[in-house]
């Protein structure tokens, strides 16, 4: 009788947990990013897995995001194909866009072409503030504006509360600064059209494929050239996403946590308390934030948006307790009242004999009596 040796009860490689980083999501397919680099079985090196989810995620509502730790199954060395089986908690999560463990947020303007705007500016900034994410603000295209403009808009960036990095993808100022920002992160490339995002990217990660358009002629408004969230890895370490252009984020957020989102209202609020907890610091009595600040006025035209986006989401509540919706056939939207659940609802067979059970008995007892009367 043969002997088993050791060598003999390892034969078969063993299974080992394979870990790595959703960089992209596409119906329902997600690219993974392994930690390690794996062999197929010619030998050659695999550095990415495309993967399904498992069904036991979906029946318990786990979706999958980019920037997501995952663990896979099953590997299929020979097609590249693999099932995720386990979704690693997140540190950071955002809904919009969606992206899962980042660690920064990246705001590129354009300093001309599109020229700079102080409010559109303004209004990224307080979005990528409301993140709670750290964010760095870059400006690009400074070959294409003198450098006494550019002094001036850093001391003035300085009094928002923001050091900018000036950059130029034409002659390359600024990016080894911004490679070491970026380097071994998950950041979120974020900022309008035009600007020179996709170009960006195409600097920082040489040979990727990425579709970038030319300013609008006319409006002077770049055209949007992402289509779906992705993350690229940069050859010094890390990865950016790069997200669809967007010209307006949406501010969503509680209008007293406003004033929170801009840094040079901070410093006021750590000295002193208003003297009333729900003061939307619009001269209200004893506020201790001044109105002496530049963009004192953008604060309130973004309270006046937020306090009725808020009053428009009630309305909606409201209306949604009362009234059903309901779709005809064109695709029109129509409300109608809510009928009285109890009152109009039909009842149930059992309900109807146990009434009837009641009522028998009631009557049983109802003769016992006249009986023992007589």
């Amino acid at each position: 009788m043969h002997d088993v040796t050791p060598t003999d009860q390892f034969s078969i490689p063993p299974v080992f947990e394979i870990f790595g980083t959703v960089v992209a999501v596409q119906a329902n397919f997600y690219q993974v990013r392994l930690d390690h680099t794996l062999k197929d079985q010619n030998g050659s090196p695999l550095s990415h897995l495309l993967c399904t989810r498992r069904t036991r995620l979906k029946k318990i509502g786990q979706n999958i995001m980019v920037g997501d730790r995952v663990m896979v199954e099953e590997p299929d060395y020979q097609d590249g194909r693999g099932a995720i089986a386990q979704v690693l908690p997140r540190k950071t999560e955002l809904s919009r866009p969606p992206v899962a463990n980042a660690d920064q947020i990246l705001l590129v303007f354009a300093l001309e072409e599109p020229p700079l705007e102080p409010w559109q500016l303004s209004r990224f900034l307080v979005k990528a503030e409301s993140t709670n994410l750290p964010s760095c603000l870059c400006l690009n295209k400074a070959d294409l504006m003198p450098s006494t403009l550019q002094k001036e808009w850093q001391e003035r960036l300085q009094k928002w509360g923001y050091n900018p990095l000036f950059i130029s993808t034409m002659t390359g100022q600024g990016l080894d600064e911004l490679k070491n920002c970026l380097r071994d992160k998950i950041t979120i490339l974020a900022g309008p059209s035009g600007v020179g995002k996709s170009s960006l990217i195409n600097t920082l990660i040489p040979n990727i494929k990425q579709r970038v358009n030319k300013v609008s002629g006319k409006l002077q408004k770049g055209r949007h050239t992402t289509r779906h969230v992705e993350l690229f890895e940069l050859p010094a370490g890390g990865l950016v996403a790069d997200t669809p252009g967007f010209n307006q984020p949406n501010l969503e957020c509680n209008p007293p946590q406003l004033i929170e989102y801009f840094p040079e209202a901070k410093q006021p609020l750590k000295q002193g308390n208003c003297q009333f907890k729900d003061c939307l610091h619009r001269g209200e009595p004893n506020c201790v934030i001044e109105q002496n600040w530049e963009r004192y006025d953008h604060y309130l035209k973004f309270l006046e948006e937020a306090i009725s986006q808020q009053e428009s989401n009630q309305k909606i509540g409201d209306k949604e307790s009362t009234l059903k919706l309901k779709i005809k056939g064109a695709g029109q939207e129509s409300y109608e009242p809510k009928l009285e659940s109890k009152k109009y609802r039909r009842s149930s067979r059992r309900e109807k004999q146990q009434n009837l059970q009641e009522l028998y008995e009631n009557q049983s007892l109802k003769e016992l009596e006249e009986e023992d009367t007589d």
